[in-house]
């Protein structure tokens, strides 16, 4: 049995990846956490637009910068930056101190004089499912919504309860379920699992901005994307859902991979498009 030290270097050993070289990082602070700023070094990039990108890793494990390649692919088609912060990790800091981190983030963001007809939000996995959080409450707490936001491989229903738990299971190449139950445990420390701000697949969605949803079909979470996209479209929110053949849990995490750049190329051409202008991602 590992340690959660030791899962959470393997992690960062498995996914931490070069920038490219026109993209500059810097250690800045947001909402009170550690967090790492992206920024293109071109000539010409010193708009407005802002991304917040949300780290996956179960709520357990990850960091900014294991998937700060993620962040940088997508900030190839805005006009500004993107920053990514380390919000508190389970089991150390269990819920609701990650919600509480993305949103203080969010609204340091705002209050800093971010427009959010400039700002965008992406995450992956359990960093989507903050994502989704983090909208909702920002939607509550009567804050402006960003322009449109992201999910990869959103890990919305910490029950376990899609269909996709037991017909992917065998399939799925990282998870069986109760590795997945294990990770929402250390999160949840004995909250209702199936409370919204938990499992955003059972919030109201209404008033959430365009969303762009991308699952693969070989993974267990497959059904928590898909119900995700239903439940959006039923309150009014303008969704996308793209479910990629045969590929697995965050597949946009795999530079090497056609498919992850494709779906990555789609992403930051539907925030551009949000944002009021394509660019050329060059």
């Amino acid at each position: 049995m590992f340690t959660i030290a030791q899962r959470r270097e393997q992690f960062a050993a498995l996914f931490t990846r070069p920038l490219p070289a026109d993209v500059d990082s810097s250690a800045t602070t947001l909402g009170g956490r550690p967090a790492l700023e992206l920024r293109r070094a071109v000539p010409g990039t010193t708009g407005e637009d802002v991304l917040l990108y949300l780290h996956g890793g179960g709520f357990v494990v990850g960091s900014a910068r294991a998937t700060a390649h993620v962040t940088a692919a997508l900030l190839r088609h805005l006009d500004g930056r993107a920053v990514s912060i380390d919000y508190r990790l389970a089991p150390e800091h269990p819920f609701p101190a990650a919600p509480d981190d993305c949103l203080a983030a969010y609204r340091e963001l705002l209050d800093s004089g971010a427009d959010p007809r400039r700002l965008v939000v992406a995450g992956d996995s359990a960093g989507a499912a903050l994502v989704v959080v983090t909208l909702i409450r920002a939607r509550d707490a009567g804050l402006p919504m960003p322009a449109a936001a992201v999910l990869f491989s959103p890990a919305v229903d910490l029950t376990l309860s899609g269909a996709s738990m037991r017909s992917k299971d065998g399939v799925d190449p990282f998870f069986a379920p109760a590795d997945l139950g294990w990770l929402f445990d250390q999160y949840a420390a004995g909250s209702d699992r199936s409370a919204p701000e938990l499992s955003p697949l059972f919030a109201d969605l209404t008033g959430l901005p365009p969303l762009l949803i991308q699952v693969g079909s070989s993974e267990l979470l497959l059904d928590d994307a898909v119900r995700l996209a239903g439940r959006a479209g039923a309150d009014e929110v303008a969704v996308t859902l793209e479910v990629a053949p045969r590929q697995p849990h965050v597949f946009q995490l795999d530079d090497g991979s056609a498919e992850a750049a494709a779906a990555l190329e789609r992403a930051g051409r539907f925030l551009a498009a949000r944002l009021g202008g394509e660019r050329d991602g060059s």
